[in-house]
C-alpha cells in the first residue's frame, strides 16, 4: 500500500479504500455486513443513530411481512393459485419497497465510505432523508387509520391529525414515495 493511502487529506477526509478489493476485509459483502462497515465509518453521531434505528425497524418491518405472508398462506392453503400467488408476490413487492428506502441511507453512505473516504455532512444528510422516510411512513400510516381506531390527540396535534385523517386513503402513498425520493436526490446532490 502506497504512503498516500495511509494519510489524510489536507481538508480532513479519509482516503478511499482500495478499488482492487485487497482490503476486503476492512468493507463489507452485502446488506448485513453494510451495516456494521457504515456505523464503524461514520464519524456522524446522528447517522450511527439511525444506523441502529433503521437496523430495527427493517427487522421489524421483515418480521411483519413474514407474520403476513403466513397467515395468508394458511388462510388460502386450500385455494388454486391465480389471483392468491399474486397477492402472496404482491406481499413480497410491498415489503421491498418499503425496506428499500429505509436501508438506503446506510447502503449509500458505506459505498461512499469505500470509495471516496469519509465526510460527516454526506452522513448527517442521508441519516437526515432516512428519518424522513420514518416520518412519512408514520404519516402514511396516520392517513390509513380506520374510522373506529382514530382518536384526537388535540391542540396542534389534533388540527394535524384531523386534517391527516380525512385526506383519502390512496394519498397516503404520496409522502413515502416523495420521502424516497428525496434520499436518491440528496444522494446525488451529495456524491
Amino acid at each position: 500500500m502506497s504512503d498516500a493511502t495511509d494519510e489524510v487529506s489536507a481538508d480532513g477526509e479519509v482516503p478511499p479504500a482500495s478499488g482492487d478489493g485487497s482490503d476486503a476485509a476492512e468493507t463489507y459483502k452485502g446488506l448485513l455486513t453494510a451495516y456494521p462497515y457504515a456505523f464503524r465509518a461514520s464519524d456522524s453521531m446522528a447517522f450511527r443513530i439511525y444506523a441502529g434505528v433503521s437496523a430495527l425497524f427493517g427487522i421489524g418491518v421483515v418480521l411483519l411481512f413474514t407474520f403476513a405472508v403466513v397467515t395468508l398462506l394458511g388462510s388460502t392453503a386450500d385455494a388454486a393459485g391465480g389471483s392468491f400467488t399474486f397477492s402472496r408476490a404482491f406481499f413480497l413487492f410491498l415489503m421491498f419497497l418499503v425496506l428499500a428506502p429505509l436501508v438506503a441511507p446506510v447502503l449509500f453512505v458505506a459505498r461512499r465510505h469505500r470509495r471516496v473516504g469519509s465526510e460527516t455532512r454526506y452522513d448527517r444528510q442521508m441519516a437526515a432523508t432516512g428519518y424522513g422516510f420514518l416520518l412519512a411512513m408514520y404519516v402514511a400510516l396516520v392517513i390509513t387509520t380506520p374510522a373506529d381506531l382514530q382518536e384526537d390527540p388535540g391542540g396542534l396535534f389534533g388540527a394535524v391529525a384531523e386534517f391527516l385523517y380525512g385526506l383519502p386513503n390512496g394519498t397516503a402513498v404520496v409522502p413515502p414515495v416523495a420521502a424516497a425520493l428525496l434520499i436518491y436526490l440528496t444522494h446525488r446532490q451529495l456524491r
